[in-house]
């Protein structure tokens, strides 16, 4: 019991370490825990697509070569042929660079000591942004700006109903890169928390058992057993959860590219 006492401080302190702290100057001009991890994550997926590139062949060998080779052809065909079609070929880099960015980080950020450079709202708020950009830029470039604007309201609605669908879409189109940055950090941020308080749990009916091995403070380690099953199940849900964001990012941005590249004759 002494162990539930001590959650809500420990809790508190669980939180306050996923606050942007700054490793080098201050949070104004200075290189936060999470940019840090970020940096990282991009480094190692530069030398992995290093290695895999200079490693490429025709038939894949290797664990790592066919893991690569999987997510690439899955970017290509599930996200890229599938939502986007004729035109996935000149979207492919962007989608595929956003996957692995995205995976990379989370992955990452799921070993334990590190932050994923996703777990802060900035970052993923800036993906998000760029995102926005990228789509809209597509669709003026397919439509022109005035009729990319014009795309956004169905042909064929009676004034002044067109007029009301037209004002939900730009503000449905304004609110995408919010709910892109607000999902990824959510679900990033969350399950780093749940797993903290799992591994708070763990720690807090053990310790009693390191510092002194009694027959009570055994019995009173045994919730720690199963605190530490549930830890390791919810670490496997969460390499699987850093997948699915990445996924889900990703394919919502080809839906987004494909709506605004649209066109009637389509």
């Amino acid at each position: 019991m002494d162990a539930f006492a001590l959650l809500p401080d420990e809790i508190n302190h669980l939180v306050s370490e996923f606050h942007s702290i700054p490793v080098m100057g201050d949070l104004m001009m200075g290189l936060t825990q999470y940019t840090f991890w970020l940096i990282a994550s991009a480094l190692l997926l530069l030398v992995l697509m290093f290695v895999f590139v200079k490693r490429l062949s025709l038939v894949p060998h290797g664990v790592f070569m066919n893991m690569v080779e999987w997510g690439v052809s899955f970017v290509q065909d599930d996200v890229c042929k599938q939502i986007i079609g004729k035109n996935w070929k000149k979207h492919f880099p962007f989608l595929a660079t956003l996957f692995f960015f995205i995976l990379a980080n989370n992955v990452v950020g799921v070993i334990p000591g590190m932050k994923p450079g996703s777990g802060t709202i900035s970052t993923t708020a800036a993906l998000a942004v760029v995102v926005f950009i990228y789509f809209i830029a597509c669709g003026v470039r397919t439509h022109g700006p005035i009729g990319y604007l014009k795309s956004l309201a169905p042909e064929g609605v009676m004034f002044p109903l067109n007029v009301l669908i037209w004002i939900i879409e730009v503000i449905s189109t304004i609110l995408r890169p919010i709910t892109l940055a607000i999902r990824l950090f959510c679900n990033m941020f969350a399950g780093h928390i749940v797993m903290g308080s799992f591994a708070i749990m763990v720690t807090l009916f053990a310790q009693p058992l390191l510092e002194q091995v009694t027959a009570s403070n055994v019995l009173a380690a045994l919730p720690g057993v199963l605190f530490a099953f549930i830890l390791l199940v919810i670490y496997a849900i969460e390499i699987f959860v850093a997948f699915v964001q990445a996924y889900v990012f990703t394919i919502l941005t080809a839906v987004y590219i494909q709506e605004a590249e649209e066109t009637e004759e389509e």
